[in-house]
């Protein structure tokens, strides 16, 4: 397995955690109220199973799904990063967005420079 694999397989399993949570767990309720963006809680599930999805889809299927789907997912994330630094959460708490972000452009860059 490859380095693109491994990254894909990390950020696609993280993201379907993620996007599960949204819809159950108490904690990331919470976390999109103390945000003030409750309303976009499920919408950022959803995009993040679909995220998930389009990795998985993408690394075996079809690659140009994975540069979509790793691009949309680092947008997210710094989307999310944009968010803790507006309500001015701590390095530790923002890292996680930042981390994801990266990763997911990691994973856009080296699969434009392997299939495109």
């Amino acid at each position: 397995m490859d380095l693109l694999a491994v990254l894909t397989w990390f950020s696609g399993l993280a993201f379907i955690y993620f996007g599960i949570s949204c819809f159950y767990s108490k904690f990331i309720i919470d976390e999109f109220i103390r945000y003030k963006l409750p309303n976009f809680r499920k919408l950022t599930g959803f995009l993040q199973l679909l995220g998930a999805i389009g990795l998985f889809l993408g690394l075996y299927v079809f690659p140009i799904l994975l540069l979509l789907a790793s691009s949309g997912l680092c947008i997210l994330m710094l989307a999310g990063f944009i968010v803790r630094l507006k309500i001015k959460d701590n390095f530790i708490k923002s890292a996680p967005s930042f981390t994801f972000a990266a990763l997911n452009l990691f994973i856009a860059i080296k699969t434009f420079y392997t299939y495109f």
